[in-house]
C-alpha cells in the first residue's frame, strides 16, 4: 500500500504514538491501536519501517500547517502546493486535507511534533534534512518565502539538533544552485583545500543518495525531493570546480 493510503484507516496496527499519532487518530476519528496482536519478527520490522514512513509523511503535512498560520497566511492554498510538490494522488487528498486542517485548528505549538520527528531519525540527519526541505518547497510554492517561514523552519531545524552552520547549508541549497553560494551547499569555507571540497561532496551524495534515505525511514514518495537535492549538490560542486579547475 502507498504511504497515502496509511495516513487515515490504514495507519491502524502501527506504533506511531506520541503527538502526531494522537493528531492522526482526532482525524481518523478513533484512538490509532498502537499494537497488533501477533506478528511475526519479520512484520515488526515492516511495522517499524511503516512508521517511521507514516511519521515522516504526516509531520511534513502537520509542520507544513503549522507554518501556514507562522506566517499568518492559512488558505487551502497550502494543500494545494503540498499536492503539487508530493504528487498526492487525487483519491488521497481529502484525508492530506483533513490532517491539514486538523493540525490549523491544534491549539498546541509545533515544538511537540518537531521534537516527536526528532526522536525518530536523530541518527538519521539526513531525512530530517529532506523533511526541512519538504518545508522549504512549501514555503517557496507561491514564489516567494517570507521571513516568518525561514524563522519557522530554523526553529525546526534547531530541535532536529542541525546547528547553525548546517541550516545555512540547507536553506542555501533551497535557494537554487544558481543564487545560492557552492561553497555553504556543501559546507564547507573558500579557505577548503579540493581534497576536503572532494570529501565534503562525496559525503553529502552518500548521506543523500535516494536508495540510502529509504531504508532509513524516507517514503518512495518523496524520492523526487531526494533527487533534486543531490541535482544541487552536485551542481555547487562542479560550479567550484569549474572555477578551481579541479579534475
Amino acid at each position: 500500500m502507498s504511504v497515502w493510503g496509511k495516513i487515515i484507516g490504514g495507519a491502524a496496527g502501527f506504533a506511531l504514538g506520541g503527538p502526531l499519532g494522537a493528531l492522526l487518530g482526532a482525524v481518523a476519528g478513533h484512538a490509532i491501536d498502537l499494537q497488533r496482536d501477533e506478528v511475526t519478527e519479520g512484520e515488526v520490522g515492516n511495522d517499524r519501517a511503516a512508521t517511521k514512513q507514516i511519521a515522516f509523511t504526516i509531520a511534513v503535512i502537520v509542520l507544513g500547517a503549522k507554518m501556514a498560520k507562522a506566517d499568518g497566511v492559512v488558505s487551502r492554498a497550502e494543500v494545494t502546493a503540498f499536492k503539487d510538490v508530493f504528487h498526492v494522488p487525487p483519491n488521497e487528498l481529502k484525508n492530506v486535507g483533513r490532517v491539514f486542517d486538523q493540525a490549523k485548528q491544534d491549539p498546541s505549538g509545533f515544538e511537540p511534533y518537531a521534537r516527536q520527528i526528532a526522536g525518530m531519525f536523530r541518527k538519521n540527519h539526513p531525512v530530517l534534512e529532506e523533511l526541512l526541505d519538504g518545508l522549504f518547497h512549501i514555503a517557496r510554492a507561491d514564489g516567494h518565502v517570507h521571513e516568518a517561514e525561514i524563522a519557522f523552519i530554523q526553529e525546526v531545524a534547531r530541535i532536529f539538533g542541525l546547528g547553525d552552520a548546517e541550516f545555512a547549508r540547507i536553506r542555501e541549497a533551497n535557494l537554487g544552485p544558481d543564487k545560492a553560494d557552492p561553497y555553504t551547499i556543501l559546507g564547507v569555507t573558500r579557505d577548503a583545500s579540493d581534497d576536503e571540497i572532494k570529501a565534503a561532496r562525496r559525503k553529502l551524495v552518500r548521506d543523500n543518495h535516494p536508495d540510502r534515505l529509504i531504508a532509513q525511514g524516507l517514503p518512495k514518495e518523496f524520492v523526487d525531493l531526494a533527487t533534486e537535492k543531490l541535482a544541487t549538490i552536485n551542481a555547487a560542486y562542479d560550479r567550484i570546480a569549474n572555477e578551481r579547475g579541479i579534475t
